[in-house]
């Protein structure tokens, strides 16, 4: 039995929970982090010295950052289409991989903390105005690419789209009036939005948690 330790609401958790779902993989979910806690009691730091979520547990195998709990499992479990062994698919899934970390991640969570989480006149609408420019930017950038594309790779759905489809759908609940007009994204997400692990996952509200970032 594959075990996830985390909250489903956390946006690093929902990937590995979209991955297993739309694998049709049995597990075991223990709750951890923000308001559970456990993350730096002793066992769980004997299995994530980091002391953030989501760690996956399977037999004696132990693994944390979410983007490689999801390569494991599209590597193990998977169809090959989901985690594409061919070399320019390979490092074109990578690549997205890596992109929504670098340059998605760290617009969204602030933002979602400002715009959600912080009563208006609190807000720091000068770095919401700053945030919200560069994720727009960078979600252009996405729509170019699927122009054309069925999902970020190419034909097939991969991990790429997961890690994507988590941030897109918290980008759903911002209301900004600088969002761009994205329509390869528009349609890319309507597709992605039907997978059984979106529609079970994804949809749940999202915790912001600046520390949690793998």
């Amino acid at each position: 039995m594959l075990t996830v330790w985390g909250r489903e609401r956390g946006l690093c958790v929902k990937k590995v929970l979209w991955c297993l779902e739309d694998l049709k993989l049995d597990f075991e979910r223990i709750d951890a982090g923000r308001q559970y806690g456990r993350t730096n009691d002793e066992e769980y730091l004997r299995l994530n010295r980091n002391g953030l979520v989501p760690t996956l547990i399977d037999e004696e195998f132990v693994l944390w950052e979410s983007n490689a709990i999801m390569r494991y499992l599209a590597l193990r479990y998977g169809p090959p289409s989901l985690y594409p062994s061919e070399p320019k698919l390979h490092a074109d899934c990578n690549r997205w991989l890596d992109w929504s970390v670098g340059a998605l991640w760290p617009d969204i969570v602030p933002l979602f903390t400002s715009l959600i989480r912080t009563a208006p006149e609190r807000r720091d609408m000068n770095a919401v105005r700053i945030q919200s420019t560069r994720l727009a930017k960078n979600w252009s950038i996405a729509d170019e690419y699927l122009a054309g594309k069925q999902f970020i790779t190419g034909e097939y759905f991969t991990i790429a789209d997961i890690a994507l489809g988590v941030l897109a759908q918290t980008y759903e609940t911002f209301e900004l009036d600088n969002k761009p007009d994205t329509p390869h994204l528009d349609a890319w997400y309507q597709r992605v939005s039907q997978r059984p692990g979106f529609k079970r996952f994804a949809v749940l509200p999202p915790e912001p948690d600046p520390t949690e970032h793998n």
